[in-house]
């Protein structure tokens, strides 16, 4: 098998030989053209020691990256290469990072302490496929295996535990049996590592194509992070406008909205709230007043508590509140929408819409045929360039100050006046007509 490599990879290969080293490339990158996927990212493996790599490559530019554990990133016409010496791995008191390293000239050493099979194989233009660990067999068979024991595996890093579940939702890889088991059983140990890593993973494993599946599944494990999932699992929502429980609703929606993360994470919080908000009528019908506040809430809770980025955690908290409302198929309503969130913003709201009701029961058609109606009056307001924003006034703020209305909150006030009227469709945007009428507001109080 021979893979075709990018010049600056071959180089790379080439001057560590050239020096007396043999360099690989391991891992991902390996794992993708294995899959017919061009990688993005480029990891190899030498026996050189750092030291030896960054006399190997002084005429070009070299960063220590983590030069404690045995790598150096280089930049070799423009790629980012990152280069690890071959090394073994004593005990991960941290369940994240090894306590010491010890570097080796086998690369079968370093392919050992790898987590996956699928990403425990090197590639060397002249030596071919290096496979220890029947990684291209796992691969074609679309499983994921732990390299040894899996126990071993997850209590040396636990991230792994949500990397296996991450490959699963992205691949559409199923999880080798023992494997499975050892990452349950190991759960608990996510709650040493890092949130900003777990939220990396977990964002990834959201926007990946199996990821209904692998939080079903796996929604026990994904638990430990989020517990509120759990309540969600089989819970029965008595309603007649739902065919599931709250969980399965969840994940079907979450597959019919568009892989983005800030989408993703909206769909997964949108109905938290309701296990919490549960109510029955005289009837046995299932009631969940208020549960778009109550997952609002958890929302901004947990994504705080993972140290997400505070314009997702913001755009993430409007949609979940905001969700469940009701959309006027008139201008004005939208007009005044489209001002409360910015057209971005709402375009996400209609999007988050369309993805909730196309996973509650078949037979309410209407509220697809409302959100229609809205998409369609939407468009048409964008397009014939209506105003539903200050900026779109066909007056400013210099305006009215030169008409002797002082700076401050008394323009913002009747600038807003002035919005409402034309967004009401009481008056025309036009300069003539929006500034006679803020002569007759500049004295109201």
């Amino acid at each position: 098998m021979k893979f075709q490599l990018p010049d600056s990879i071959q180089k790379a290969i080439e001057i560590l030989r050239r020096c007396g080293f043999c360099g690989y490339l391991v891992g991902g990158c390996v794992r993708d053209y294995l899959m017919g996927t061009p990688p993005l990212d480029f990891d190899m493996t030498t026996d050189a020691t750092p030291a030896e790599v960054m006399n190997c490559f002084r005429d070009y530019r070299v960063i220590e990256t983590g030069i404690a554990h045995g790598t150096v990133t280089v930049i070799l016409e423009g790629l980012s290469i990152e280069i690890t010496t071959h090394r073994t791995e004593t005990s991960y008191s941290d369940k994240r990072h090894p306590d010491a390293v010890i570097f080796t000239k086998n690369i079968e050493d370093d392919l050992a302490r790898r987590d996956f099979t699928m990403n425990a194989m090197a590639y060397h233009p002249s030596q071919g496929l290096i496979d220890l660990f029947g990684g291209e067999k796992d691969i074609e068979n679309q499983v994921i295996r732990c390299v040894g024991d899996p126990n071993r595996r997850f209590n040396e890093d636990a991230l792994r535990i949500i990397r296996g579940l991450r490959f699963a939702s992205v691949l559409g890889f199923e999880l080798e049996k023992n494997t499975r088991m050892a990452l349950f059983e190991n759960r608990e140990l996510l709650k040493a590592i890092s949130v900003e890593r777990l939220s990396t993973e977990f964002t990834k494993l959201l926007c990946g194509e199996n990821v209904k599946a692998v939080v079903i599944n796996g929604v026990t494990v994904l638990g430990v992070i989020i517990p509120e999932l759990l309540l969600m699992e089989d819970f029965d929502q008595m309603n007649p406008h739902h065919c599931h429980d709250v969980l399965t609703h969840t994940l079907v929606a979450l597959e019919n909205i568009k892989p983005i993360p800030h989408l993703r994470w909206t769909i997964l919080f949108h109905d938290m709230g309701k296990p919490e908000t549960f109510t029955q009528d005289d009837r046995g019908i299932g009631h969940f007043r208020g549960h778009g506040q109550v997952s609002e809430r958890i929302a901004r809770m947990r994504l705080n508590a993972l140290k997400m980025d505070k314009t997702t955690i913001s755009q993430v908290c409007t949609l979940v509140k905001y969700h469940d409302y009701p959309l006027e198929p008139s201008k004005k309503s939208i007009k005044r929408w489209l001002n409360r969130l910015s057209r971005p913003l709402f375009l996400d709201l209609l999007a988050v819409k369309q993805a909730d009701i196309s996973a509650q029961a078949p037979d309410h058609p209407e509220r697809l045929e409302i959100l229609e109606a809205v998409q369609c009056l939407m468009a048409e307001i964008i397009s014939q360039n209506e105003c539903f924003s200050r900026k779109d006034l066909a007056v400013n703020g210099r305006d009215l100050i030169g008409m002797g209305i002082k700076d401050g909150p008394e323009v913002g006030r009747i600038l807003e006046v002035l919005l409402e009227e034309v967004i009401d469709e009481r008056i025309e945007n036009t300069w003539e007509i929006l500034m006679e009428k803020a002569r007759s507001l500049k004295n109201v109080n």
